[in-house]
């Protein structure tokens, strides 16, 4: 089964070209893995079947949300807030070296 990461956002516009650029990363790595992004709102009713979850720098005021909703879940869902350099540089390789590092891998 494919490795799963969500990435959370305000809008979403910006945060879909990471994601593809995230995609070419794990592909040219060899890795199967579905990384997606969605506002909180929506995030949160499927947090529990993801592998990792990263927040976009401009919901960092979220990441007490994010970890409460997955202590909720009662899963050890690795999460963070994204770079804001990598974010700003849409760095789609170190964003997702940055998902792999919290998940140990």
């Amino acid at each position: 089964m494919a490795t799963r990461i969500m990435l959370v956002c305000a809008a979403g516009m910006s945060t879909s070209l990471l994601v593809t650029k995230m995609e070419v990363a794990a592909k040219e790595a060899g890795e199967e893995v579905e990384i997606f992004a969605l506002p909180l709102t929506e995030g949160e009713k499927i947090i529990d079947t993801v592998d990792c979850v990263l927040l976009g720098p401009q919901v960092r005021y979220a990441k007490k949300e994010v970890e409460k909703i997955i202590a909720d879940t009662g899963k050890d869902i690795p999460y963070d807030v994204i770079e804001m350099k990598d974010y700003g540089m849409m760095n789609g390789k170190a964003v997702y070296e940055f998902a792999k590092k919290l998940m140990g891998r």
